[in-house]
């Protein structure tokens, strides 16, 4: 996996993060008046919690849904925020009501990144007496677009997307584009322009709001992981005064520098793998115990898959598919030993692990469905920020990543036009870094070996938000919840009781 690799297929699939993106909008008075100003309905509504189940759209939710001690609601929220009366659309939410409800703080709103990620899903497989369970009322939603929300963002079909992970990809520019464009088509027909047009960050953020006061809550208590984190900024921005505490985990680049964010991420995932290689090196591993080789022997691993996909059951295992795979588990360590076993079956023609693992990067069931967080991901970006749309810009771009890598060459997806250069709604942000005034403190967690969101990412949007930052020393992406006593202890202090440490901390 060289750097070009990662960097191309972090661009093309990544889950959890818009690379080189921020958000901005016109800063709004958090005042209550000043918020709902014209949409009184929306935050006076009450809502109605009940069983999950009937909010399952795949067999993971289905799962996770019939959990005991969860609730779910629908909320009601404008399609258009500047024509509040034309329409609507509902966010649905799932709530893990606090254990300690005599000692209990308020609602903790949670966003587990993306674009498209479900926060149903998240909260709904959270670990039972998690720190922040005991004093908050935990709640998860999927944003508008997204997962039980209505309607969703849909783009392919889950037989269309199966048939895309076995088409090799497009050798040429032209090839790649074609694909782009049937791709869009695919979502204005089976979307709509009206619901792809108010799909951003923006909107979320206004949506954050509404589900604050219909909380009940004063001020908004948020957990944020990767996208979550942008989302957060952008909250903090237009909301300020509506903040009462805020954590932060896996910044997201929020400078408007597309291609330093993407050279970054591309050296982060190319640094994971390499502590990836030297823990194999100890082991059986397929990639040899020279690290200076183990990327090019991966690489030989994978390219018979170019022309014979590797049959595993009824399905195959494409050459994207393992690609996909490995970067998959170098989001965390937790990974490696999935990872090394997918590898030991690939040297013996078997390609069950490795696919099972592409197939969790991709929201793909074992029934056959996908979760669409692929869709709502490309549509969530396409408007949060400005299309490349000539040619020329492309060059400069492609030629300043070679610049920044080192690298000599790149595949041919680089100098096409990408699926938002032919999007049918305009962008409804731009990219800078967020500017907060009247903000409480609040926590950033940045990881040193975060692949995905590398950890200057944090100290930068510490910085731009006056935020204390945590810094925990580990190989994943993001860290808070995740077991690791230091750093669920100094969030969970500070969430729970507007602690926080005197200077930054390091664990």
């Amino acid at each position: 996996m060289t750097k070009r690799r990662s960097r191309v297929t972090a661009a093309l699939f990544a889950l959890i993060i818009v690379l080189g993106t921020s958000t901005s909008f016109a800063r709004i008075d958090g005042s209550p008046v000043a918020a709902r100003k014209g949409l009184e309905r929306f935050y006076a509504q009450a809502l109605s919690w009940g069983a999950c189940q009937p909010y399952a759209t795949d067999a993971k939710s289905k799962t996770l849904f019939e959990r005991e001690g969860i609730q779910c609601a629908r909320l009601q929220v404008p399609l258009d925020y500047a024509q509040p009366d034309v329409g609507t659309v509902t966010v649905a939410l799932l709530r893990r009501p606090a254990t300690e409800p005599g000692r209990k703080v308020g609602s903790l709103v949670v966003n587990p990144g993306g674009p498209g990620g479900s926060g149903m899903a998240h909260v709904a497989n959270m670990q039972a007496g998690n720190p922040v369970g005991k004093r908050f009322d935990v709640v998860g939603f999927d944003p508008r677009g997204v997962g039980a929300s209505q309607p969703r963002v849909l783009c392919l079909t889950d037989a269309e997307r199966d048939a895309q992970r076995l088409r090799p990809k497009g050798e040429t520019a032209d090839a790649v584009e074609a694909e782009n464009k049937f791709f869009v088509e695919k979502c204005a027909q089976r979307s709509g322009i009206d619901l792809l047009r108010n799909v951003g960050t923006r909107d979320v953020a206004r949506d954050v709001d509404v589900l604050r006061a219909v909380l009940g809550d004063k001020k908004l208590s948020y957990l944020g992981y990767s996208y979550g984190t942008r989302l957060g900024a952008l909250y903090a921005e237009m909301f300020p005064r509506n903040v009462r505490a805020m954590v932060l985990d896996g910044a997201v680049e929020l400078n408007g520098d597309k291609v330093a964010a993407s050279a970054r991420q591309a050296q982060g995932f190319e640094e994971s793998f390499q502590r990836f290689a030297s823990w194999c090196a100890q082991r059986d591993c397929p990639i040899g115990t020279d690290t200076g080789t183990a990327e090019s022997k991966f690489r030989q691993m994978i390219e018979p898959l170019k022309k014979t996909p590797l049959q595993v059951g009824d399905r195959k295992l494409s050459h994207s598919d393992a690609n996909t795979a490995i970067i998959q588990a170098m989001y965390s360590d937790r990974l490696w030993e999935t990872a090394l076993k997918g590898l030991q079956e690939l040297r013996q023609n078997k390609g069950t692990t490795l696919l099972q693992l592409a197939d969790q990067y991709l929201g793909r069931a074992q029934d056959g469905t996908y979760s669409r967080i692929q869709d709502a991901f490309v549509a969530i970006r396409c408007v949060d920020e400005p299309p490349v749309k000539d040619r020329a810009t492309l060059e400069s771009n492609r030629r300043r990543l070679l610049e920044l890598l080192g690298n000599d060459t790149v595949p041919s997806d680089e100098t096409a036009l990408g699926p938002c250069a032919f999007w049918p709604a305009p962008h409804t942000s731009e990219p800078r870094k967020p500017v907060v005034k009247g903000l409480p403190q609040v926590l950033v967690v940045s990881t040193t070996g975060d692949p995905a969101t590398p950890y200057q990412s944090g100290v930068d949007l510490a910085q731009s938000l006056g935020a204390r930052l945590l810094t925990y020393n580990g190989n994943q992406h993001t860290a808070f919840l995740a077991g690791i006593g230091c750093v669920d202890g100094v969030a969970t202090n500070y969430l729970a009781d507007l602690r926080l440490p005197e200077t930054d901390v390091v664990c």
